[in-house]
């Protein structure tokens, strides 16, 4: 997990672990080293699907997860560059579901089985796990399964990319699904399986490779696994899982030990569906704290949506609650199970975080960012010192496709937005980076775009005074701007443009994000998207059209801010204006800081101002 949301943590002691392996009546050193190795096995096959995998969107842009369950799909560890999204019930989920369809008992040696599923996982139907028994010994018992997720570039659907479009109303409109279904069986591949995958997708040499990484990783990893069972016993490799559960369930529970129990509530809103734009979508939760449990309520939410906002169950409400309880109990330490021992969720059936298997779910990932920041806000009293404000909470899909000047064949790149996270207690906010459900994902190098795309980057640039105003101030988003060079669309999922991400104790709020297409002919459309403001046409979502010479430029929001903003630092303020992260006039009207026309600050004047604002304050 990504701690930058928080506070700074102090490290776990080591001295319940120690306890706790004793308790197991095993050799707490050699547990221990197989927790380590356990945790890096992941880690080993994250960097070598990198080097192997085709797309962008993964050995760039790194859009997968990696990980072990055990022999139920309890998760045991995932690697470091897992997608948040992932890290909190994904693999496991399609084990368990591969387990109810099969029965153990059938899933052998050398067998391969995927899962998108979307009444299983409940996200969009590119997020495909593939996963593989453990089998050890001479009894070849099942010790349990190593997991690849991975997007797939495109599993087919009414638009380029499957899970891009904003306007499905079914989930058949958008992909192919498998549900549990093998590629391999005992170790043989099956070759009807590889054809449907290459015929449902529109880019079959990109997929295939990125599937044989993702073949290859489940394969390595499985054996990696198997050979330390092979060295150290099945059963010592289960009490070291479960002191690893039982660490993690005991960090837990001590943080919310220190919270203040009671019911918290917190409200926020989606901008819309894609299909009714002029509506947003509610999101009201509920957070109970207290003997030594949380439960997060999502029962406010809005119902079930027309439109591809939804999520299942499991990749919705669950995975949303799962992430904001990581965040707030323990960020510093390795995911696994035992981190969520301690969390109740509860939400009816047909919600849009609880959709039924038939709901279009393409977006599933773009509105959980929001979910997750408006759960943490609810949690800000329980935990004053670890909730941060919010962040620009949107995935940001934009996403261009068309026909590759270079190659002449169809092309298609999905990108998401950086922006910046929210202030809080003694931290300013961290950004520009991705979504709070992300992690570690990263640009895809503006050489390799421009090397294959039919535009190029003007300006990639850090957009001053997004970030909300506060003692410690909010992140900043960013600024790219396109050029267009040849003919292509550009798809659009930006959310969270209505709720601004909220400030915290006096912090004020972030800025929104913003896109603009630039036209440099006004009739390349025939007029059909005008918004009134002559060749500059504002949007959020939808596909459009583009042509050589027009321009688009993507904003991104900024993080809430955090206390007053009158209490900042100068200091801090003197660099917010070195570094362009805050301009001369925001500096003066937000934070009460006078410069002179040499960029000084004037102390007396800035005094004079401050007090003025806190005598505001008061009032």
């Amino acid at each position: 997990m990504n701690a930058a949301v928080l506070a700074p943590q102090p490290a776990p002691s080591s001295e319940p672990r120690l306890a706790n392996n004793l308790r197991h009546g095993f050799d707490p050193i050699t547990l221990e080293i197989i927790r380590h190795d356990l945790v890096s096995i992941p880690n080993q096959i994250d960097k070598n699907i990198t080097r192997t995998a085709f797309s962008p969107l993964i050995n760039e842009y790194k859009d997968y997860a990696v990980g072990i369950v055990d022999a139920e799909g309890r998760l045991i560890s995932q690697s470091r560059g897992s997608l948040l999204i992932f890290v909190a019930n994904a693999l496991g989920t399609a084990v368990r579901d591969g387990i109810a369809l099969h029965g153990a008992q059938t899933l052998v040696d050398g067998d391969v089985l995927i899962s998108n599923h979307a009444g299983t996982l409940g996200q969009h139907l590119n997020n495909v796990v593939m996963y593989t028994p453990i089998r050890v010994g001479a009894e070849r018992r099942l010790a349990g399964f190593f997991c690849v997720l991975m997007h797939w570039i495109d599993v087919g659907g009414s638009m380029v990319g499957s899970c891009t479009s904003t306007t499905t109303t079914e989930i058949f409109q958008e992909g192919i699904q498998f549900r549990s279904v093998r590629l391999f069986r005992a170790g043989e591949r099956l070759p009807d399986m590889f054809r449907m995958i290459e015929y449902n997708t529109r880019f079959p040499d990109m997929l295939m490779g990125d599937v044989e990484a993702q073949i290859a990783g489940c394969f390595m990893g499985r054996d990696m696994v198997a050979a330390i069972a092979d060295k150290h016993g099945l059963p010592t490799l289960e009490a070291a899982v479960h002191a690893m559960w039982d660490d993690a369930e005991a960090a837990s529970r001590a943080a919310i030990r220190a919270a203040k129990p009671g019911v918290y509530e917190a409200f926020a809103f989606l901008d819309n569906d894609g299909l009714n734009l002029d509506k947003t979508v509610p999101i009201g939760i509920r957070v109970r704290i207290g003997d030594e449990r949380i439960a997060v309520d999502f029962s406010g939410v809005s119902e079930q949506l027309p439109g591809p906002l939804n999520a299942g169950r499991n990749g919705g409400a669950v995975a949303a609650a799962r992430i904001a309880v990581k965040y707030m109990l323990s960020p510093n330490d390795p995911v696994n199970e035992g981190d969520f021992r301690c969390l109740d969720v509860e939400i009816p059936d047909g919600k849009f975080l609880s959709a039924r298997p038939n709901a279009p779910i393409g977006g599933s990932g773009n509105m959980i960012p929001t979910v997750v920041d408006t759960v943490l806000r609810a949690m800000a009293e329980a935990f004053p010192d670890r909730v941060a404000a919010a962040h620009h909470g949107t995935y940001g899909v934009h996403s261009f496709h068309g026909i590759s000047p270079a190659t002449g064949e169809s092309f298609f790149h999905l990108d998401t937005l950086c922006g910046g996270w929210g202030g809080s207690a003694g931290m300013d906010g961290y950004g520009p980076s991705r979504s709070n459900v992300h992690g570690d994902t990263s640009d895809v190098p503006v050489e390799m775009q421009e090397a294959f795309h039919p535009y190029r980057f003007e300006s990639y640039a850090l957009r001053p005074d997004s970030g909300g105003p506060g003692e410690f101030r909010g992140g900043v988003g960013i600024v790219k701007t396109y050029r267009i060079t040849g003919p292509c669309r550009i798809n659009l999922k930006i959310e969270r443009t209505k709720c601004p991400p909220w400030g915290l104790l006096g912090g004020g709020e972030g800025k929104t994000a913003e896109v603009e297409i630039r036209r440099a002919n006004r009739n390349v459309d025939g007029g059909h998207d005008r918004n009134g403001s002559g060749d500059v046409l504002k949007v959020f979502k939808g596909d459009h059209p583009l042509d050589a010479g027009d321009q688009v430029v993507i904003r991104s929001g900024g993080g809430g801010g955090f206390g007053p903003a009158w209490k900042r630092d100068l200091a801090a303020v003197a660099r917010d204006l070195a570094t362009s992260c805050v301009s001369r006039a925001a500096a003066e009207h937000d934070y009460g800081v006078v410069t002179r026309d040499d960029g000084s600050i004037d102390n007396a004047a800035t005094q004079a101002l401050r007090q003025r604002m806190a005598q505001g304050e008061g009032t």
